[in-house]
């Protein structure tokens, strides 16, 4: 092997190199050095995410190891997408990490949370199901420690065990539907399955099975409806900064590898397998996930099916089959990483000083906390698509994507999409309305955030407000995705 086809893989060796300096950060420097871990962690994260952003290297062209790893202008930038939600949640979990229950263990959620990192890179990257299978396991298995890592609480185990039972079943159905596929292809490269599945034309039993079960597989990470019961109990069980990070990260990684494998490997069976199945999920997942929203009361829980309803807006841009869709796919886990983050960094300040998650504490708290109130209110009428925000756009733009394959059923789909987005926008301002109108003779008392808090705010709250106006953003995605070799490859 040339040991030289790993210059091809920029971002993950710039990742690995943060977590070995973390790493050896956290094992080898004093007590009293390692109290600034945390603000340590956001620089060199921070510095490498601007490398990637500013570096024109990195958005080069490169398929390395015979063609199981691919990487591209489209997937650097989705890469850089996912860094900056990943520096955001960092940022925020500062306070958190230095507090006394943390200390002992901090430089762990470090180590753990940059190795999930770099396993949803592989899953991105993946152009061979054993490369894809070892990324959505080192993205997967971490993660249940992190879920777990108020190991004092009953509810952090208890999601803990959710988690990894949840994942582990999710991988065995996934390894079943890849061992139909290689049954049919006697391969495991994404190209070679596509073109000896593709040879006869022929849809039979074993390939919808396969694809079924491809779909469920990944339906777990994503927390498609119905394979979403675990995700109200673990968002609630872990830890405010984990939830975040599995809420925007996780999903949008597995999202944009889910539109690679669906397209590059079954695009040949579109319209005869796949698109009804995912017609079903879709319509599945934002009325469930919209409806049981609208009876929590917990925060956690609240914005969990929230992120369900989300899901289901996203996998629109997996339906469209086009760079429209793509590249709407990408702004939308974009803006809703700023959307996300924003309500968890409020939800995440309140309980760090209040210990208070319940939407009923909100009452009243305009009154006390007017600027936590008004960042959380940014964030619910982004998250519910109102203009001018970033949310609004985001949707405008996913809805145009899926609709530019003209069909009568798609019209129908997005139809049934606007609709829940009406439900969707009465269950957002119950929590506005919580915080600006109900009354309550014990409202949360004011207090000042931590200054990490503050600034993970301000990032995304900026977030929301300048890609709600600056619309370069969109278009420089749509550029990439029209003129990548890689999404001409998908068709």
């Amino acid at each position: 092997m040339d040991y030289s086809q790993f210059l091809g893989m920029k971002q993950e060796i710039g990742l690995l190199v943060v977590f070995l300096l973390v790493f050896f950060y956290d094992t080898f420097l004093s007590k009293k050095a390692q109290n600034g871990l945390a603000t340590v962690t956001c620089g060199l994260f921070g510095l490498f995410t601007a490398y990637t952003l500013l570096c024109p290297s990195v958005m080069a062209d490169a398929t390395t190891f015979g063609g199981m790893y691919a990487t591209s202008p489209v997937i650097a930038t989705i890469k850089n997408i996912l860094n900056i939600g990943v520096f955001i949640v960092l940022v925020q979990s500062v306070k958190w990490a230095n507090s006394e229950s943390q200390t002992m263990r901090r430089g762990e959620f470090y180590e753990l949370l940059l190795v999930t990192l770099f396993g949803m890179y592989l899953m991105i990257s993946a152009r061979h199901f054993l490369l894809f299978v070892i990324g959505l396991e080192a993205a997967s298995l971490p993660l249940a420690a992190m879920v777990a890592f108020d190991k004092n609480r009953y509810e952090s185990r208890e999601a803990a065990i959710k988690y990894i039972l949840t994942a582990v079943f999710s991988s065995a159905v996934f390894m079943m539907g890849l061992s139909f596929v290689y049954g049919l292809s006697g391969s495991l490269y994404f190209n070679e399955i596509a073109s000896a599945i593709s040879v006869n034309g022929e849809v039979n039993v074993l390939l919808v099975l396969a694809i079924a079960f491809v779909i469920a597989g990944v339906g777990f990470k994503l927390s498609l409806v119905p394979f979403h019961l675990w995700t109200a109990d673990v968002y609630q069980g872990a830890p405010t900064n984990v939830t975040s990070y599995l809420s925007v990260i996780s999903k949008g990684a597995t999202a944009f590898a889910f539109l690679v494998i669906m397209v590059q490997v079954f695009g040949a069976f579109y319209s005869q397998v796949w698109e009804w199945m995912l017609y079903a999920l879709i319509i599945l997942t934002i009325t469930i996930g919209n409806l049981f929203a609208i009876r929590q009361r917990n925060m956690k829980r609240f914005l969990a099916f929230s992120s369900v309803s989300q899901a289901g807006y996203i996998m629109l841009g997996v339906i469209a089959l086009n760079a429209t869709g793509m590249a709407s796919l990408m702004y939308y886990v974009l803006v809703y990483i700023f959307s996300n983050l924003a309500a968890f960094g409020v939800l995440g300040a309140i309980e760090n000083n209040t210990g208070k998650v319940s939407m009923d504490d909100y009452n009243g708290l305009y009154k006390t906390n007017p600027r936590l109130s008004l960042a959380m209110m940014l964030a619910m009428f982004s998250l519910a698509g109102i203009p001018p925000f970033a949310g609004f756009f985001s949707k405008f733009f996913i809805f145009t994507g899926a609709l530019e394959q003209g069909s009568i059923a798609i019209y129908m789909l997005v139809l049934i999409a606007l609709i829940n987005t009406i439900i969707s926008l009465y269950y957002y301002l119950l929590v506005v309305k919580a915080m600006f109108i109900n009354d309550n003779e014990t409202p949360i008392a004011t207090f000042k955030s931590h200054w990490s808090e503050r600034l993970g705010l301000w990032i995304s709250v900026g977030g929301i407000l300048l890609l709600g106006i600056v619309s370069c953003a969109y278009n420089y995605i749509l550029e990439l995705t029209q003129s990548s070799n890689m999404f001409a490859g998908l068709l």
